[in-house]
């Protein structure tokens, strides 16, 4: 892969994947793209799963180490797919890293309709534990794996009420999943990222566009996640997938159940 296609990503560390059987989740665009490129360019074999059809394109650019899948995994079956797809590519899955999610609406959560609340849910929850579900068996007959979810530090935060619940799910959901399976050889673990600038989103989170009364309480959320952390900024892509990648590794062995946040400071 070249130099230009993981310049934003941070350093390389040649050979830190080399064979290493990798599924990345959310990897069509934004910090699943990134985590995704730049362990192709450490040496993994990779499998980009999203449900933009456009995640082919990114795969193309990481050469033949990369592959890519289409999969809604808001549903069971699209998990079940990409795992299945997985394992016919790679023949195995060392290392799986869970970015599916991200808040599809910012409001105060009165202002939250039902149905938007379980989509919430349904968006930034389930496609870690179907993922993980549909992952597990490979994990568990090899004796060994590496679970990375990447939640969020919005587990304190305002306007975005149902998406702060899911992402706390994602933390006790780690914490457990991790005391279960550290028998079997299987690691689990989370980054917790804070605001992060990221080039404009190709297929948009609210497909139904924010009305100016939903902009206006974004950039209150915006104001706050900024006034919150320690550095009063956000991070950049290369600042979440550093962190990442380090857990997925085998440096981070002995590291199991643990959320990691990365925020400027702020803790969530």
């Amino acid at each position: 892969m070249s130099d230009a296609g993981t310049a934003d990503y941070g350093a390389i560390f040649p050979g830190r994947f080399a064979g290493k059987a990798m599924v990345v989740t959310g990897a069509a665009q934004g910090i699943g793209q990134a985590v995704a490129l730049r362990a192709a360019a450490e040496g993994a074999e990779v499998l980009l799963v999203d449900r933009a059809n456009f995640v082919g394109e990114v795969a193309s650019g990481a050469g033949t180490s990369a592959h890519a899948f289409v999969a809604d995994l808001e549903t069971y079956a699209g998990a079940s797919a990409a795992m299945a797809e997985a394992l016919r590519l790679l023949g195995r899955i060392d290392i799986l890293i869970n970015n599916v999610g991200g808040a599809i609406r910012m409001r105060p959560f009165a202002e939250f309709e039902p149905e938007q609340i379980d989509a919430e849910i349904r968006r930034s929850l389930m496609p870690t534990l179907y993922a993980c579900h549909a992952a597990l068996p490979a994990m568990l007959s090899a004796g060994h794996g590496t679970i990375v979810n990447v939640s969020s530090n919005a587990t304190r935060g305002i306007r975005r009420g149902p998406y702060s619940a899911a992402k706390g799910g994602i933390n006790a959901f780690t914490q457990s999943l991790a005391m279960e399976y550290a028998e079997h050889g299987i690691r689990v673990v989370a980054t917790a990222p804070g605001g992060t600038t990221a080039p404009p989103r190709r297929m948009a989170r609210n497909a139904a566009g924010d009305t100016p009364q939903e902009q206006a309480w974004m950039a209150e959320a915006v104001a706050q996640v900024t006034e919150s952390a320690f550095m009063k900024r956000y991070g950049t892509i290369a600042e979440q997938v550093a962190p990442i990648l380090f857990l997925a590794s085998d440096e981070a062995g002995y590291i199991t159940g643990s959320v990691l946040p990365v925020a400027g400071g702020d803790l969530g």
